[in-house]
């Protein structure tokens, strides 16, 4: 079974996503991590960000596995743990503006699919384009959604908890300027797939959120 989650930044996809992994029993697939794994190699590398010949060599080289259960995945680029430095505001930046470029789209989705298909019980992939161009025949789709201010606000208190919180108003700014850039680009804009179940889930929980996809997926094996 494949499982594609795609929605905005902060709209819940992760949390989501590694809930429904460990209930089904299937591999979990964050590819967002890779395009901040990506975008760290890139920040290191410290080069142009016009250069998108050399963003795309550095994607071509970067060695990124993601491993471990859904509660504690590790992500490894080129062989040393980076789990935490690709999770800072800037990494996410830097990855929104590199999943832009369409030569890296198409070099992490071949991985992605790879992974996925490969998975022996399936998969549960999310990202902004899995049920459109990852896994456009996914045995079903989710697409999560929320007010930008709610966003803001879950994505602002995960980041106190962590200690690297700097105000509301900048994470909602960076959500927006983030949202902006992943429906314009070019190259499998962020967009809902004709067949996904969409989710607001602006006022619900990760529980209720969690309880409502189990629902469509027991409605569709029952189908």
């Amino acid at each position: 079974m494949i499982i594609a989650i795609d929605g905005p930044s902060g709209a819940g996809k992760s949390t989501l996503g590694k809930m429904l992994a460990k209930q089904l029993n299937l591999l979990y697939l964050d590819t967002g991590a890779m395009y901040r794994a990506v975008g760290l190699a890139v920040s290191r590398a410290n080069v142009d960000l016009q250069d998108d010949a050399k963003i795309i060599e550095i994607a071509e080289k970067a060695e990124i596995q993601l491993l471990g259960e859904p509660d504690n995945l590790k992500v490894l680029l080129d062989g040393n743990e980076v789990s935490k430095e690709i999770r800072t505001n800037e990494i996410s930046q830097m990855a929104s503006i590199v999943s832009g470029i369409s030569e890296v789209r198409k070099n992490l989705v071949k991985r992605q699919r790879d992974l996925g298909e490969s998975a022996p019980n399936g998969a549960v992939l999310d990202g902004r384009d899995i049920g459109t161009v990852v896994f456009p025949n996914a045995d079903i789709k989710f697409f999560l959604t929320a007010k930008p201010e709610a966003r803001a606000e879950r994505r602002y208190e995960e980041d106190l908890e962590k200690g690297r919180a700097e105000s509301f108003e900048k994470t909602l700014k960076e959500i927006n300027k983030r949202d902006e850039r992943d429906v314009s680009r070019e190259d499998s804009p962020l967009k809902i797939a004709d067949d996904a179940v969409v989710i607001d889930t602006s006022e619900m929980n990760a529980t209720e959120v969690f309880e409502k996809m189990l629902e469509e997926i027991k409605n569709l094996q029952e189908a």
